[in-house]
Protein backbone atom coordinates (compact mmCIF):
# COMPACT_ATOMS: atom_id res chain seq x y z
CA UNK A 1 0.00 0.00 0.00
CA UNK A 2 1.62 3.75 -0.97
CA UNK A 3 0.52 7.06 -0.50
CA UNK A 4 -0.48 8.36 -3.88
CA UNK A 5 -0.91 11.94 -5.09
CA UNK A 6 -3.04 12.56 -7.65
CA UNK A 7 -3.05 15.96 -9.76
CA UNK A 8 -6.20 15.70 -12.20
CA UNK A 9 -8.61 18.52 -12.61
CA UNK A 10 -11.48 16.58 -14.40
CA UNK A 11 -13.91 15.10 -11.80
CA UNK A 12 -14.98 12.11 -13.85
CA UNK A 13 -11.60 11.22 -14.19
CA UNK A 14 -9.89 11.92 -10.97
CA UNK A 15 -12.79 9.80 -8.99
CA UNK A 16 -12.79 6.73 -11.10
CA UNK A 17 -8.54 6.90 -10.38
CA UNK A 18 -8.91 7.41 -6.76
CA UNK A 19 -11.58 4.21 -6.31
CA UNK A 20 -9.62 1.73 -8.51
CA UNK A 21 -6.47 3.16 -6.43
CA UNK A 22 -7.96 2.87 -2.65
CA UNK A 23 -9.65 -0.81 -3.76
CA UNK A 24 -6.60 -1.97 -4.71
CA UNK A 25 -5.87 -0.74 -1.37
CA UNK A 26 -3.36 2.13 -2.12
CA UNK A 27 -4.32 5.51 -0.11
CA UNK A 28 -5.13 8.48 -2.89
CA UNK A 29 -5.50 11.76 -2.46
CA UNK A 30 -6.50 14.45 -5.06
CA UNK A 31 -5.15 18.03 -6.18
CA UNK A 32 -7.44 19.62 -8.67
CA UNK A 33 -4.39 22.11 -9.72
CA UNK A 34 -1.14 22.78 -9.52
CA UNK A 35 -0.74 24.60 -6.56
CA UNK A 36 -2.35 22.15 -4.43
CA UNK A 37 -0.44 19.68 -5.40
CA UNK A 38 3.19 21.12 -4.78
CA UNK A 39 1.91 22.41 -1.27
CA UNK A 40 0.73 18.95 -0.49
CA UNK A 41 4.42 17.50 -1.74
CA UNK A 42 6.17 20.34 0.92
CA UNK A 43 3.66 19.67 3.20
CA UNK A 44 3.23 16.12 3.59
CA UNK A 45 5.22 14.25 1.03
CA UNK A 46 3.90 11.68 -1.12
CA UNK A 47 5.27 7.97 -2.10
CA UNK A 48 4.23 8.51 -6.06
CA UNK A 49 2.59 10.90 -7.86
CA UNK A 50 0.16 10.63 -11.06
CA UNK A 51 0.10 14.10 -12.85
CA UNK A 52 -2.07 15.17 -15.75
CA UNK A 53 -0.14 17.85 -18.26
CA UNK A 54 -3.13 20.12 -18.90
CA UNK A 55 -3.99 21.65 -15.50
CA UNK A 56 -6.00 24.98 -14.83
CA UNK A 57 -3.62 26.77 -13.56
CA UNK A 58 0.22 25.58 -14.47
CA UNK A 59 1.65 23.18 -17.05
CA UNK A 60 2.15 19.74 -15.73
CA UNK A 61 5.83 20.10 -17.21
CA UNK A 62 6.58 22.90 -15.31
CA UNK A 63 4.63 21.56 -12.16
CA UNK A 64 6.97 18.56 -12.73
CA UNK A 65 9.67 20.85 -12.70
CA UNK A 66 9.40 22.13 -9.66
CA UNK A 67 8.62 19.23 -7.46
CA UNK A 68 11.45 17.68 -8.85
CA UNK A 69 13.03 20.83 -6.94
CA UNK A 70 11.59 20.30 -3.46
CA UNK A 71 11.60 15.96 -4.05
CA UNK A 72 14.38 14.32 -6.43
CA UNK A 73 13.33 10.45 -5.33
CA UNK A 74 9.50 10.58 -5.62
CA UNK A 75 8.56 8.54 -8.48
CA UNK A 76 6.52 10.70 -10.93
CA UNK A 77 3.89 9.21 -13.77
CA UNK A 78 2.07 11.32 -16.48
CA UNK A 79 -1.19 10.79 -17.48
CA UNK A 80 -2.21 12.89 -20.12
CA UNK A 81 -4.38 12.66 -23.33
CA UNK A 82 -1.12 14.24 -25.03
CA UNK A 83 0.24 11.95 -27.00
CA UNK A 84 3.11 13.11 -29.27
CA UNK A 85 6.20 11.96 -29.12
CA UNK A 86 7.16 15.86 -27.86
CA UNK A 87 4.79 16.12 -25.10
CA UNK A 88 6.95 12.16 -24.02
CA UNK A 89 10.20 13.56 -24.42
CA UNK A 90 9.46 16.72 -22.49
CA UNK A 91 7.74 15.16 -20.10
CA UNK A 92 10.27 12.88 -19.27
CA UNK A 93 13.03 15.51 -19.71
CA UNK A 94 11.22 17.72 -16.66
CA UNK A 95 11.88 14.57 -14.39
CA UNK A 96 9.01 12.22 -14.98
CA UNK A 97 9.80 8.75 -14.33
CA UNK A 98 7.19 7.51 -16.44
CA UNK A 99 4.02 8.07 -19.24
CA UNK A 100 0.99 6.87 -19.34
CA UNK A 101 -1.21 7.96 -22.37
CA UNK A 102 -5.59 8.87 -21.65
CA UNK A 103 -7.76 6.48 -22.69
CA UNK A 104 -5.86 3.67 -20.97
CA UNK A 105 -6.94 0.17 -19.46
CA UNK A 106 -6.98 0.42 -15.30
CA UNK A 107 -4.77 -2.71 -15.12
CA UNK A 108 -2.27 -1.12 -16.90
CA UNK A 109 -1.85 1.88 -14.88
CA UNK A 110 -1.83 -0.35 -11.60
CA UNK A 111 1.05 -2.46 -13.25
CA UNK A 112 3.09 0.99 -13.66
CA UNK A 113 2.51 2.10 -10.18
CA UNK A 114 3.63 -1.21 -8.97
CA UNK A 115 6.74 -0.89 -10.91
CA UNK A 116 7.65 2.30 -10.12
CA UNK A 117 7.19 1.48 -6.25
CA UNK A 118 9.16 -1.22 -6.86
CA UNK A 119 12.18 0.79 -8.22
CA UNK A 120 11.56 3.54 -5.86
CA UNK A 121 11.98 0.85 -2.76
CA UNK A 122 7.98 1.81 -1.68
CA UNK A 123 6.72 -1.31 -2.94
CA UNK A 124 5.27 -3.38 0.52
CA UNK A 125 7.51 -5.49 2.34
CA UNK A 126 6.28 -9.20 1.73
CA UNK A 127 3.77 -10.04 4.42
CA UNK A 128 2.50 -13.64 5.90
CA UNK A 129 -0.26 -15.17 3.83
CA UNK A 130 -3.68 -16.00 5.84
CA UNK A 131 -4.89 -19.46 5.51
CA UNK A 132 -8.21 -20.88 6.81
CA UNK A 133 -9.04 -24.39 5.26
CA UNK A 134 -8.78 -23.84 1.55
CA UNK A 135 -9.20 -20.21 2.05
CA UNK A 136 -6.05 -17.74 1.34
CA UNK A 137 -5.62 -14.15 1.65
CA UNK A 138 -2.40 -12.68 0.44
CA UNK A 139 -1.67 -9.07 2.03
CA UNK A 140 0.71 -8.41 0.13
CA UNK A 141 -0.80 -8.67 -3.41
CA UNK A 142 -4.43 -7.94 -1.74
CA UNK A 143 -5.74 -10.79 -3.15
CA UNK A 144 -7.92 -14.01 -1.76
CA UNK A 145 -8.23 -17.19 -3.15
CA UNK A 146 -11.01 -20.34 -1.93
CA UNK A 147 -9.30 -23.52 -3.29
CA UNK A 148 -7.62 -22.31 -6.74
CA UNK A 149 -10.77 -20.09 -7.34
CA UNK A 150 -9.83 -16.24 -6.90
CA UNK A 151 -11.95 -13.88 -5.03
CA UNK A 152 -12.48 -10.36 -6.35
CA UNK A 153 -13.17 -8.38 -3.62
CA UNK A 154 -13.73 -4.65 -2.77
CA UNK A 155 -11.59 -2.70 -0.50
CA UNK A 156 -14.00 -3.16 2.84
CA UNK A 157 -14.85 -6.82 1.65
CA UNK A 158 -11.34 -7.49 1.98
CA UNK A 159 -10.68 -5.30 5.07
CA UNK A 160 -13.37 -7.58 6.71
CA UNK A 161 -12.49 -11.13 5.31
CA UNK A 162 -8.88 -10.28 6.59
CA UNK A 163 -10.13 -9.02 10.24
CA UNK A 164 -11.92 -12.83 9.88
CA UNK A 165 -8.70 -14.59 9.20
CA UNK A 166 -7.12 -13.04 11.67
CA UNK A 167 -9.12 -14.09 14.69
CA UNK A 168 -10.47 -17.52 13.39
CA UNK A 169 -12.78 -19.59 15.67
CA UNK A 170 -13.53 -15.98 17.47
CA UNK A 171 -16.87 -14.84 17.69
CA UNK A 172 -16.67 -11.38 16.80
CA UNK A 173 -19.44 -8.51 17.89
CA UNK A 174 -20.63 -5.61 15.41
CA UNK A 175 -19.15 -3.56 17.49
CA UNK A 176 -15.66 -4.79 16.67
CA UNK A 177 -16.01 -5.01 13.48
CA UNK A 178 -17.04 -1.58 13.00
CA UNK A 179 -13.99 -0.10 15.08
CA UNK A 180 -11.72 -2.52 13.35
CA UNK A 181 -12.91 -2.19 9.57
CA UNK A 182 -14.80 1.48 9.41
CA UNK A 183 -12.99 2.80 12.34
CA UNK A 184 -16.46 4.38 13.69
CA UNK A 185 -18.61 3.50 16.76
CA UNK A 186 -21.51 0.84 15.61
CA UNK A 187 -24.89 2.07 15.11
CA UNK A 188 -27.54 -0.42 16.62
CA UNK A 189 -29.71 1.19 14.11
CA UNK A 190 -28.22 0.48 10.98
CA UNK A 191 -27.58 -2.87 9.35
CA UNK A 192 -24.64 -1.95 6.73
CA UNK A 193 -22.45 -4.68 8.88
CA UNK A 194 -25.11 -7.68 7.81
CA UNK A 195 -25.04 -5.95 4.20
CA UNK A 196 -21.25 -6.74 4.19
CA UNK A 197 -21.12 -9.85 5.80
CA UNK A 198 -23.81 -10.66 3.12
CA UNK A 199 -21.59 -9.63 0.48
CA UNK A 200 -18.77 -11.10 1.57
CA UNK A 201 -20.48 -14.85 2.14
CA UNK A 202 -21.54 -14.87 -1.34
CA UNK A 203 -18.15 -14.89 -2.80
CA UNK A 204 -16.48 -16.61 0.01
CA UNK A 205 -19.08 -19.44 0.70
CA UNK A 206 -21.30 -19.24 -2.40
CA UNK A 207 -21.23 -22.67 -4.28
CA UNK A 208 -18.68 -24.44 -1.46
CA UNK A 209 -19.92 -27.47 0.97
CA UNK A 210 -18.19 -25.99 3.72
CA UNK A 211 -19.24 -22.75 4.85
CA UNK A 212 -16.45 -20.55 6.77
CA UNK A 213 -18.75 -16.98 7.54
CA UNK A 214 -21.59 -18.24 10.50
CA UNK A 215 -24.02 -16.02 12.46
CA UNK A 216 -23.95 -16.18 16.25
CA UNK A 217 -27.38 -14.96 16.40
CA UNK A 218 -27.77 -11.58 18.92
CA UNK A 219 -23.71 -11.64 19.11
CA UNK A 220 -21.71 -11.71 16.14
CA UNK A 221 -20.48 -13.71 13.68
CA UNK A 222 -17.44 -15.95 13.09
CA UNK A 223 -15.05 -17.98 10.61
CA UNK A 224 -15.07 -21.70 11.73
CA UNK A 225 -15.79 -25.28 10.16
CA UNK A 226 -19.62 -25.72 10.25
CA UNK A 227 -21.19 -28.11 7.76
CA UNK A 228 -24.74 -27.46 9.15
CA UNK A 229 -26.90 -24.07 8.45
CA UNK A 230 -27.13 -21.05 10.73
Amino acid sequence: MAQILLVEDEPKVSAFIVKGLEEYGHKAELADDGAKALNRVCQKGSELIIMDLMLPDISGVDLCRMIRRENTNVPILILSALNSVDYKVNGLQAGADDYMVKPFHFSELLARVDALLRRSGKAAAPENVLKFQDLTLDPGSKTAYRGNTEIALTAKEYALLELFMQHPNRLLSREFIAEKVWNIEFDTGTNFIDVYITYLRKKVDKGFQQRLIHTVIGMGYIMKVKKDED
